[in-house]
């Protein structure tokens, strides 16, 4: 289909963008596309307006900040899933980012995209969540810092104001002693998860000392699984690790749709779980 007739703009800065998208309600913000432009042709949506800020430099890389890394909002999934900072600081990212669809599409779609445009499906959402990232909120007042708990409202919706872009995200580098793991589960290769699971697990003497679990399509937002965390907290590698992954789901509400029912779903997050913590972990 042809998408509704809209404006088009090309900002020089990240400033100019701010304006105008807050000068207009009706206003979308285009970056790499992969979203937005399959809405915009089936007409499920209709700006006034499209920002395209893929050329913005100020958006764009991944920098080491010492104890964090910045992931700018423009750096693509291919970047991410290929950048030494990443896979050596924040390899969950980097290992999600490789679960994103196919090659082309993860030259193309960014980071910042994938996090703004918040589908619970998505891979990314989860493991920034996970890693307890910091989202950076740009606007004409200057910058504003939102945790990624709070970040996800609702589905397709975050905690971004009228005027504000996306312009990165801070990943805390959680240091030695941190293994990392992505499971997700497709009907086909390359498609959205029926259920991913994004982990970080610290061991210590043989044991989880930490547990840190998103989940992948779970519920209206991307989920913390905190009633798994606490129950590994502690936990010797063995057979204690699936007793304790079988709280994964807890809290949960996860949708019903052709590919798979409430109760699958959670079936899948309490396997997926503990296959993801014990790869995390280094256990056999």
């Amino acid at each position: 289909m042809i998408p509704a007739q809209f404006d088009y703009v090309r900002p020089d800065s990240l400033a100019e963008a701010c304006a105008e998208l807050g000068s207009d309600e009706d206003a979308k913000v285009l970056a790499g596309g992969q979203s937005l432009m399959p809405l915009l042709r089936l007409r499920l949506a209709y700006p006034s307006k499209l920002i395209d800020i893929g050329r913005l430099d100020a958006l764009k890389g991944v920098h080491d900040r010492g104890d964090h890394l910045f992931i700018g909002a423009l750096a693509t999934h291919d970047e991410v899933m290929r950048s030494p900072l990443v896979t050596a600081a924040c390899p969950l990212l980097a290992l999600a980012a490789g679960h994103v669809a196919d090659p082309a599409t993860r030259h193309l779609g960014t980071f910042g995209g994938s996090l703004a445009h918040a589908d619970p499906a998505a891979d990314l959402p989860a493991a920034v969540l996970a890693l307890d990232g910091v989202l950076v909120a740009a606007s004409a007042q200057g910058e504003r810092e939102i945790p990624a708990a709070r970040f996800f409202v609702d589905y397709l919706e975050t905690s971004l104001r009228q005027g504000e872009i996306l312009s990165g995200v801070k990943i805390p580098k959680l240091g030695p002693g941190w293994g990392f793991h992505y499971e997700k589960f497709v009907r086909t290769a390359q498609a959205w998860a029926v259920v991913g699971v994004a982990v970080a697990v610290k061991r210590s003497n043989g044991s989880i000392a930490e547990a840190r679990i998103g989940l992948t399509n779970m519920g209206a937002t991307p989920l913390r699984a905190h009633a798994a965390e606490a129950a590994l907290r502690g936990v010797e590698l063995g057979d204690q690790v699936r007793q304790a992954c079988e709280e994964a789901a807890a809290g949960s509400s996860p949708p019903a749709d052709l590919h798979a029912q409430p109760d699958y779903r959670r079936h899948l997050a309490r396997v997926l779980t503990h296959r993801a913590v014990r790869a995390a972990a280094g256990s056999p």
